[in-house]
This record gives structure tokens, sequence and C-alpha cells, in this order.
């Protein structure tokens, strides 16, 4: 009973993302969550797949990010950052800092991912305010991408087949340049920079900054991109004077096999947004970092102040479970077992190239993707991985995991063999 009045209150009051009051999705019922697996009401054990949206890189209930926060809690909750300041921030600043490319020496700490790449936009605005130049105000994004659901978030994500198409006369009108067709490992950038090249000279007047997904583009289409396209921006950025903003959101922190996305093309962006795995998905934190060119020249333009400020900025709690969770990170094989995850994906999602409705596979580092000819319809499809004992959601045409970084072999070969069973029924 205890569960179905859960379930009842949820369905009839409780909005999910992405969803419908009117016709609600299924709700499964989480009791728990320990390593991989997430613990039902009914005590069934699922494998997450998902990772709670790519977050909790270090499986559930770790016992040092739990300790870590529960000392936290003992000394300080919260405390606003406006004319304050701790311990925890000054700390996860200075790691933040450290592991990122040297240009990026200030910190911005926001509530999520959405919220940073609010401050990474107006950012680039205020620069240009600054420097005397308010005619320029738009940006340049890459169809197919995704920043998340905020308003400017939205407007630079892709404006036809992205997820805000129904604001599309309400948003600032940003310029898109098509996404790249070159493929990891391809290095046939030329075609994809050529077509980049000539977005910016039509519009390189009214051009604050660009903004992208570096290597793989999330939730706009979960596609993987070359190097070589990522390191063409950067120097065509640096040709026309507009600034880069890399949102590592979803990429940040490993996930793609080098700590930052960034660094597989060798380049440092002006502006770089983190979040999602940065506390391992224990608690909601986001970062925007900014070169000292970036933040002196907002400092010296009018009002002489950056105009932002969430309540909850640099939240103790969040800080501090952030920190532990980058030492975590740092201090295992982290790289040894993306290669791992890799591998293991590989292998165990290749079969679905030879099922009927698959138009693609496509794995990089701790993330694999199944592409199919349709949508997937999803009143029916994540009861089917429930069934099977994992937890995978599909959106759109694709089914797709991005696991904790803990999941053993055998957890991932049983998400596989998930994953292929399903694709083969639908």
């Amino acid at each position: 009973m205890r569960s179905e009045a859960l379930l009842r209150f949820d369905r009839e009051h409780l909005w999910h993302p992405y969803a419908s009051m009117t016709q609600p999705i299924t709700a499964w019922p989480v009791r728990e969550a320990e390593g991989v697996h997430l613990i039902l009401e009914d005590g069934r054990r699922l494998i997450d797949g998902m990772a709670s949206w790519w977050s909790v890189i270090h499986g559930y209930r770790h016992p040092r990010l739990v300790a870590a926060l529960q000392a936290q809690a003992a000394r300080l909750s919260h405390v606003m950052f406006g004319g304050l300041t701790h311990e925890p921030a000054v700390a996860l600043g200075r790691r933040l800092v450290g592991l990122t490319p040297e240009p990026l020496q200030h910190v911005f700490f926001a509530d999520s991912g959405s919220v940073a790449v609010e401050v990474a936009i107006k950012m680039a605005l205020q620069y240009r305010i600054a420097r005397g130049e308010t005619g320029r105000s738009r940006l340049l994004a890459l169809r197919c991408g995704y920043h998340g659901d905020t308003f400017a978030a939205m407007s630079v994500c892709d404006p036809e087949g992205g997820m805000h198409h129904l604001f599309a006369g309400i948003l600032p009108r940003q310029v898109f340049a098509p996404a790249p067709a070159c493929r990891p490992g391809s290095g046939e950038a030329e075609p994809d920079l050529q077509a980049f090249r000539e977005r910016i000279e039509r519009h390189a007047d009214e051009l604050a900054a660009v903004i992208l997904e570096p290597i793989v583009q999330g939730a706009g289409g979960m596609r993987f991109y070359c190097p070589e396209f990522l390191a063409g921006v950067r120097a065509l950025c640096d040709e026309y004077g507009l600034l880069l903003i890399a949102d590592e959101i979803a990429t940040g922190f490993g996930r793609t096999g080098t700590l930052f996305a960034c660094e597989q093309a060798g380049i440092s962006p002006d502006i770089l947004c983190v979040g999602k795995a940065l506390t391992g998905g224990m608690l909601t934190l986001a970062a925007t970092l900014c070169t000292r060119e970036v933040a002196e020249t907002i400092g010296r333009g009018e009002p002489g102040l950056f105009m932002h400020g969430p309540t909850f900025m640099a939240n103790p709690l969040a800080c501090r479970v952030a920190c532990e969770s980058i030492d975590l990170l740092l201090e295992q094989p982290w790289q040894a077992r993306i290669r791992d995850i890799e591998q293991g994906l590989r292998s165990g999602l290749a079969p679905c190239r030879e099922i009927d409705g698959v138009r693609d596979v496509r794995v990089l580092g701790a993330i694999g993707v199944v592409e199919l000819d349709r949508p997937v319809d999803m009143s029916v499809v994540p009861a089917r991985f429930v069934e099977r004992g994992v937890w995978v959601r599909p959106f759109r045409n694709l089914v797709y995991v991005m696991p904790p970084y803990v999941i053993d072999e055998e957890s991932l070969a049983v998400l596989c063999r998930a994953i292929r069973e399903v694709v083969a029924e639908i």
C-alpha cells in the first residue's frame, strides 16, 4: 500500500522532466541506491545505465562522499556567498583552476548546468558591452546541440530538431552552423570548418561568442565528432576575435576518456562550464570558469560588476562533496576504468548493428549509443528494461548508456545484453 499511495500521489501531483500531467508516464519508485544499483520499493535491483543523467560517476552511496557530506553538514550547511566566503568554496576553486587549462583563472559557482550556461552567455555579452561592442549580442552554436532548459540556454540548443522549438518565436535569435559530420578518428574536418567559417564571416559584426559541446553533443542527439573540428573552431575564434564557450557539463571529469573533452583537441576555451559529475551526483552544483581577460574586461566596464548571484551559490555542502569527488576520481585509475568500459560497450553493443531498424552504433569513452531509424515508444520501452533488471531511459530514437565508472564487467555485460534484447524486440 505504501508504494501504491506513493505512486498515486506522484501521478496526480508531481511533474516529471519532459512529462505531462494529463498523460503521466510510469514512474518507478526507488527506495534506495547502492553502488551501480537502484533498489525499487518492491526490492528489485536495477543496474543503472544512466548514472542519474550522467552524474553518479562513483556509484551511489560512496562512503567517502557520504562522510564528506555529513562532516560538512555538522559545521556549515549553507551561508550566502555575498560578502562572505568559506573553506569548501576556496578549496574547490583551487582544484578547478588547477585541473582546467592554465588561462582559466576565475570561477563562478552556480546551482545547475543550465544556470552555468546562462552565466557563460551573460559573461560573453557583458564582455562585449564592456568593450563598447553593444552590437555583438548573438552567439554562434551548432545544430544538434543541447545546453539546458533555461531561456538563454534554450536559445543556443538546436532550433528545429531539439527540445525547445516550441519557443522559437520567443527566444533570442542565435546563429547556427551545421553539426560537424566528421567522426572521431577521421580527421576530415575541413568541410565542416568551411561551413563554420561561412557563418562567422556572414555574421562577424554581430557575434559575441561561439558555444559548443566539445567532442560529444549530448541530449541534442548523442553525436561524436573529431577533435580536429574543435581545434579548427578555436583557431577561427582567434582569427575573428570571438570568445569560445565550451559546455563540458556532460563531458567533464573523465566521461570521454580525458578529464575534459577539450584536452583531446589540445585547446583551451575562454569560458568553460562544468556540472553533473562535479559532485559525483550527490548534490546539485555547477561552475563557470573564465580567463583573466574576460573577468578583467567585465570589471573595467559599466557597472564594474558581473551581474549575477544565485542564492545557493557556492553552497558549502556541495562544494565540500565536489572536492571529495574530484579527489576520489584522481586517486583512482579512472582512465583505465574508462578504457575498460569503452571496450565492454564496443563488444557488447556491436551485435546491434545486425538488427533491422538500427541506423548506427557508436561508442566513445564511457558512452554507448544505439541509434534507431524510428522514435522509441516511451510508454513501453523503459518497462522492458526494468523487466531485465536494468535502468535505461532512451529519448527520441536513441537508446544510450553512460554508466557509473565503477560498473564491473559482469554488470556491464548484463546492461549490454538488455539493450540488445530490447532493441531487437522494438
